[in-house]
């Protein structure tokens, strides 16, 4: 998954911006102002994706190659992979962070995302 792949499926989630705030290095996807991915743009070998916390060592255990624990993120629960992967788990694993960003928001901001408000 190249860089402008990742933007255009993380800016097709409902409520997704993008922005810049630890520097012009660093490309971060948020849901309702929580981060669910972030990528460097200059050096993009990597994706880091919130991951529950269980899922995330069994990952970390099936696919050592392609996915560690995140550089400079809480590594209970936030996975680094590699842009190498397969397309299409990257996809999954995308859905799964922004699903868990959003399940953790207050009833009333989830309520608004399902509403589109």
């Amino acid at each position: 998954m190249d860089i402008e792949q990742l933007r255009i499926f993380c800016l097709g989630k409902k409520a997704t911006t993008e922005s810049l705030p630890f520097g012009p290095d660093t490309l971060v996807f948020k849901v309702a102002d929580k981060v669910f991915a972030l990528c460097s743009i200059n050096d993009y070998q990597f994706i880091n994706l919130k991951c529950d916390p269980e899922k995330a060592l069994e990952l970390r255990e099936e696919h050592p190659q392609y996915i560690t624990p995140a550089y400079h993120m809480n590594k209970k629960h936030w996975n680094s992979v590699s842009i190498q992967m397969p397309t299409q788990t990257i996809i999954q694993l995308i859905n799964h962070s922004y699903d868990l960003v959003v399940k953790s928001l207050p009833k009333h901001k989830q309520l608004a995302l399902i509403k589109g408000v």
